[in-house]
């Protein structure tokens, strides 16, 4: 009887779905969503600060988000090697240190050459700072819910995407660029009593998967051209990621050009969509897989940005932000999760600097590209373009596919 009683308590505790929401989590959530805040809340107003303080073209512009993203991406390469080697929350302070700093001193420059330092200055610290965190985060997050975890972890991303800019526009145009700068900086400030008072962080630089007990790792999948895997999705975070580096660097000055008011809502509007749809494709990647959101989420994106190309009303505004944030909510925590998903847990801090170097690769590319196009024709013929980026995102998940479903891999438990 006795017996019978503790399976059944055994078989209770098995059924019990593990734990996600722990104060770790959460400060280390909260924490990430400060970070990706003080980085939007500059990359809407710059350029436009940068025309009107500096009278710089396009290129210089665009060169602004370039320069910052090609640091953050071979800071988080450099991050990902010394995180094996050195106390973690060291390397995080440092980046912290940087990224506080470069905010805090670009509004006293008169020179558009120290602009472009800072700016590289930031992308290091920022490198850094983004991969520790989802790294920290994403080894917390129990397997079962690796989907809903990243979902809502992400959903700080998301949400800075979107929150950013708005309020750094309206920053710009109520107190001045000098004001942003400072709040920024001190946005970035306030994550490390957040870490420190929730003891988030911890001393052991990551594991190498010798050193894990050999049970665990012999259930793992092998790590045999893992990175082919990897690769896959990072190239479609990438594209989806040309589009936002458009959206960012030129909308404001698109809102100029087609003489649109209150361009700062379209981040609200996108916001609100993000909320409500990210959570839900955090579970539909746990239960479905990508293929139910990513094909959606790029059909989402290319209606956004073509009524956006033709937007001259407040309404059209309206629906462009929430069809981007549909598609914003759904891409970008499908293809983290399906990285995460295929990496063993000690190559978790490879694939989170993957991702999101994918994601600035993106951007960079995003803003030079379209930013020339932006200069032999227009913003609304831009954001045309920027659409036909997700056609050939389709093409490329479509060839994923096919590829995929000819190989026909066995399943690993």
């Amino acid at each position: 009887m006795s017996n019978q009683l503790e399976l059944q308590n055994n078989t209770k505790l098995i059924e019990k779905p593990e734990k996600l929401w722990t104060s770790t989590f959460i400060a280390l959530t909260l924490s990430f969503f400060l970070l990706f805040l003080c980085l939007q809340m500059q990359l809407a107003p710059l350029p436009s600060y940068v025309k009107d303080q500096f009278h710089s073209g396009n290129f210089v512009v665009s060169l602004l988000t370039s320069l910052f993203a090609l640091a953050a991406i071979v800071s988080r390469f450099a991050t990902a090697i010394l995180m094996r080697k050195y106390q973690r929350n060291l390397l995080l302070f440092i980046g912290l240190f940087l990224t506080a700093v470069s905010t805090a001193t670009i509004s006293f420059t008169d020179s558009i050459t120290v602009l472009l330092f800072l700016r590289v200055g930031f992308g290091i610290g920022f490198g850094m700072s983004s991969t520790i965190l989802p790294t920290l985060v994403s080894q917390i997050i129990p397997r079962s819910r690796l989907g809903e975890g990243v979902g809502y972890f992400g959903l700080s991303t998301s949400l800075a995407m979107s929150f950013g800019p708005m309020i750094g526009l309206s920053m710009l145009a109520g107190y001045g660029f000098p004001s942003l700068t400072t709040l920024s900086s001190v946005i970035v400030i306030i994550i490390i009593p957040t870490l420190v008072f929730s003891r988030s962080l911890t001393m052991k630089p990551v594991q190498a998967p010798d050193e894990r007990n050999s049970t665990a790792t012999a259930t793992r999948k092998p790590i045999t051209k893992s990175s082919r895997k990897f690769l896959l999705p990072a190239i479609l975070n990438a594209l989806f990621s040309i589009t936002y580096g458009g959206l960012l660097s030129f909308i404001a000055l698109f809102a100029k050009e087609v003489h649109l008011a209150h361009i700062g809502l379209f981040f609200l509007f996108n916001a609100l969509s993000v909320l409500i749809i990210r959570p839900i494709s955090g579970r539909l990647f746990d239960r479905r897989g990508h293929m139910v959101l990513l094909i959606p989420g790029a059909l989402f994106i290319i209606a956004s940005l073509t009524i956006l190309s033709y937007a001259h009303t407040f309404p059209s505004l309206v629906i462009s932000a929430l069809l981007y944030g549909l598609g914003l909510g759904v891409i970008q925590p499908a293809t983290q999760a399906w990285m995460l998903k295929e990496s063993p847990l000690e190559k978790h801090g490879m694939v989170n600097s993957m991702f999101y170097n994918s994601t600035d690769l993106g951007v960079a590319l995003g803003a030079m590209l379209l930013g020339s196009i932006a200069s032999v024709s227009s913003y609304a013929v831009m954001y045309r373009y920027a659409a036909s980026i997700m056609l050939v995102f389709l093409l490329v998940y479509g060839c994923i596919l096919l590829v995929g479903n000819k190989k026909k891999p066995q399943l690993v438990k």
